[in-house]
């Protein structure tokens, strides 16, 4: 079905780089960068798939069962994105707040032309029908010139808030209340910054935010004329064979330039109560999701409240896997276990309920997630935060961030700790 080439770059990140910009002729591309971060659940250090042979897209309705019926029919390699939305289709929810955005719920592709980068190799694979075009892609690419400037837009960008400080207050006053009437024990808390009229130049965008926050699940996808310019440092789910990975973030603190007190910024993280009760609360949810479709007595936690250091924040990430039977679909993986309890809260129905109406916005792809299956049913997916979404006919800029609420929330934390999130995207967007 696929025609397969071993290439060896002379520059690997030179590459990379002349890749992306070949990449942008596409209506369709998903960029997968790890930026090398040495996970031992990674497969590959860097994912480009551009050129839809065949698509998928849909809105909430069946999601889920027109997504398994299309993957396992084509039986190949697909690539695309879940939006929180979904949630609708696997319990009785509604997304009514305003959306300026207009991503489908549900978008797969087949791409015709894959190039899977690990360590000084890149595998491309090209559809038969498209296989005759290797060599002159290759020859294309190699000699794309990157060192270009982009104009600056006339305009600058100005970023409004869509909950402001005060109502924020409010608002998350209101999430203790629940907390306290035992409505819920947690729930993730968003709001969104946003620009209208604006235009950006989506690749150099993404690359900004890139190197600013260097993460291991950054992504740069583009739909037609929607785009996601993600630095997200968040695994969703994985499989690999009959083992199931979870890696949710739930605890945040900033970095320091000063070496000590970046030092103690991670202690104070690991050992600080709220923090590490929010992360516990979700390893509790993803244990429960996973165990839907896990063999009896395989889901395990493997890591609990680890600190891990990146460049904007350090982040507290438990690991939680399991097992599953080779007739499980992968489908009914993702179907039982979504959207992430990191974004969502404990119990999770009750906490989508009260997110909907405290909210401003439709999620969509915030808190979604993007990834692949490969044609053996494996598959890898982010959680899409700290990101850059932006719709070009529009022309709307938006990014969302959020907090676990607890019963130990302080407002005015929380409200600091979204500015700390917040930061990387306003420095690009900013300039």
């Amino acid at each position: 079905m696929r025609t397969t080439k071993i290439h060896f770059p002379k520059n690997s990140d030179n590459f990379k780089e002349q890749l992306l910009l070949w990449s942008q002729q596409f209506d369709d591309v998903v960029w997968l960068d790890s930026n090398q971060h040495n996970d031992k659940y990674s497969n590959y250090d860097a994912v480009l798939a551009v050129d839809a042979f065949t698509v998928i897209k849909t809105t909430y309705f069946d999601a889920f069962e027109r997504l398994q019926e299309y993957q396992s029919s084509i039986n190949d390699w697909i690539f695309g994105y879940l939006t929180y939305d979904l949630k609708n289709t696997t319990e009785s929810l509604k997304s009514e707040n305003f959306d300026g955005l207009d991503f489908p719920d549900l978008y797969f592709f087949q791409p015709k032309k894959l190039f899977l980068f690990k360590g000084n190799q890149v595998e491309i694979q090209y559809l038969k029908m498209v296989d005759d075009e290797i060599e002159i892609d290759l020859k294309n690419i190699e000699s794309t010139n990157t060192s270009f400037q982009i104009e600056k837009t006339q305009n600058p960008i100005k970023i409004k808030l869509r909950i402001h400080k005060d109502e924020y207050f409010n608002k998350a006053n209101t999430m203790l209340a629940h907390i306290q009437r035992g409505d819920i024990y947690e729930a993730n808390f968003c709001q969104e910054f946003y620009a209208e009229n604006s235009t950006i130049n989506p690749l150099e965008t993404f690359k900004r935010l890139n190197v600013i926050s260097k993460p291991p699940f950054a992504t740069f996808m583009k739909v037609e004329d929607k785009y996601l310019l993600s630095a997200t440092p968040e695994r969703y789910i994985k499989k690999e064979g009959n083992a199931i990975i979870s890696q949710p973030i739930k605890g945040t603190a900033k970095r320091s330039i000063d070496k000590i007190e970046d030092l103690k910024l991670v202690e104070n993280l690991f050992k600080d109560e709220k923090e590490r009760s929010e992360n516990i609360m979700i390893v509790d949810l993803v244990r429960n999701d996973l165990s839907h479709t896990a063999e009896k007595g395989s889901v395990k936690v493997e890591e609990l409240c680890k600190v891990y250091s990146f460049l904007q924040v350090h982040q507290m990430i438990s690991t939680i896997t399991s097992k599953v039977n080779a007739d499980t679909n992968p489908v009914d993986i993702l179907k039982t276990t979504f959207p992430m309890g990191s974004m969502t809260g404990a119990p999770k129905i009750s906490a989508m309920k009260i997110i909907e109406d405290l909210e401003e916005t439709k999620r969509g792809l915030y808190s979604g997630s993007v990834g692949y299956f490969k044609p053996n049913g494996d598959f890898d997916f982010n959680v899409i935060i700290r990101s850059i979404l932006y719709n070009e006919t529009k022309q709307y800029i938006s990014y969302s961030v959020g907090s676990a609420i607890t019963s130990k929330s302080d407002p005015k934390k929380e409200y600091e700790e979204c500015l700390i999130k917040a930061k990387a995207m306003r420095e690009v967007l900013e300039n």
